[in-house]
């Protein structure tokens, strides 16, 4: 324990959880938010633990007029809304029974205990209200040495939750100092089995966390090293995802799993349970239509536009550029500036043009309207409205 701590001055408003206090006065900030305040990084949530069971804490801030919403009873955990700000309140807990994807927890009043059954070192401290810091396992110390370690037995805290063998490597990579704890990724490598336990959506979600963090590449060298990034991805190619980082693309988890799975891109969305969205973009990255090269001509890049969205061919082209496809990559940034200066070309007929004409509703005027837009792609998307219809009429 640290006297006089000072982290929480470095709050910037500090008006709700002192709120929370006065109802709960033996409550405590935990995990990330300590951790983070230690590291004078950016707070994004305040997490509190609190010894009162979770029925007793949700009266106590109902009686005190603080919106709560019961996010996770059976975990011990409420959620309390001030000023459209949430906080997260749990129970203190010790883990009763583990499968390696859920835990059956129980009560408890030792702030230890629960700080046992946590994943790191540096995520297991508390700070309580007379702002002083609770650390018993070493946290500071490790955060410091920029040391990510497992609380107690590695290969127990993975068998608790197989999902904290890719959380190490994640907070590796941002509080680590390049050398990963050797007794963790043995502890990984052992738990390998583990993994597909767990469901591709957790799985997904601390992936695509870690390649948007720092260190990726050497993150992903020791997630081969140990095993674990081959048993999640069957055949991962981190050369492909140095050459896209390499091209200085814009940050985007997936882009970066797709450049990491390019051999393998058609089953991702399957593999790990990706979104409809999600799905949709892989297919259009793993496409060659329509097709991208930096020396296309005005008129071509036009009907890109028409063909695709401006997203989706960015990013393409990025890719491309990633595989060295056709040209240097000053003629692939040259051909992104062109493409996002181009005006959105818009096909200027309409069925009430057709209706106009004469061309009744169904499959006739569909073939009216196409062979419009055919000729007005053919002619780099410039022609106007009434040379549209001066051709078809010059067709009859």
């Amino acid at each position: 324990m640290m006297q006089n701590s000072g982290l929480l001055a470095h709050l910037p408003d500090r008006t709700g959880l002192d709120r929370l206090w006065s109802v709960l006065p033996d409550a405590r900030l935990v995990g990330g938010s300590v951790r983070d305040l230690l590291a004078d990084v950016a707070v994004n949530d305040l997490d509190l633990a609190t010894p009162e069971p979770p029925e007793d804490v949700q009266c106590l801030l109902e009686e005190a007029g603080i919106r709560v919403i019961p996010t996770g009873l059976a975990h011990g955990t409420v959620t309390a809304v001030l000023n459209d700000a949430p906080y997260e309140i749990t129970t203190l807990r010790r883990d009763e029974e583990t499968d390696g994807r859920h835990a059956i927890v129980a009560w408890t009043q030792d702030w230890e205990e629960d700080a046992a059954r946590r994943d790191f070192t540096i995520n297991a401290m508390s700070l309580d209200r007379h702002d002083q810091l609770h650390d018993y396992f070493g946290g500071q110390q490790d955060l410091q040495n920029h040391r990510v370690r497992f609380v107690g037995d590695a290969s127990l805290r993975i068998a608790e939750d197989a999902l904290r063998a890719l959380r190490f490597f994640r907070f590796d990579a941002r509080y680590g100092n390049g050398h990963p704890d050797q007794a963790a990724c043995q502890a990984v490598a052992e738990q390998l089995g583990l993994i597909g336990m767990l469901s591709a959506e957790r799985v997904a979600s601390e992936l695509l966390r870690i390649l948007s963090g720092p260190r990726l590449m050497e993150t992903v060298a020791e997630m081969v090293t140990v095993g674990l990034l081959p048993v999640i991805l069957p055949e991962p190619d981190p050369a492909s995802l140095n050459r896209l980082l390499n091209c200085d693309a814009p940050v985007s988890s997936l882009l970066r799993l797709f450049a990491l799975c390019r051999k393998d891109s058609r089953e991702l969305p399957d593999r790990l349970r990706l979104s409809n969205a999600d799905a949709l973009k892989i297919k259009a990255w793993a496409s060659d239509r329509p097709v991208l090269h930096p020396k296309l001509s005005d008129n071509d890049l036009r009907r890109l536009r028409v063909e695709q969205g401006l997203d989706r061919l960015l990013e393409r082209s990025w890719l491309m550029q990633a595989c060295r496809v056709g040209a240097p990559d000053k003629a692939w940034d040259q051909f992104r500036s062109r493409l996002q200066a181009m005006p959105q070309p818009e096909f200027p007929l309409s069925g009430k043009d057709a209706i106009a004409q004469g061309v009744l509703p169904g499959p006739g005027m569909g073939q009216w309207l196409k062979a419009a837009r055919d000729w007005w792609m053919a002619q780099g998307c410039l022609p106007s409205r009434l040379e549209c219809l001066a051709y078809l009429e010059a067709k009859k």
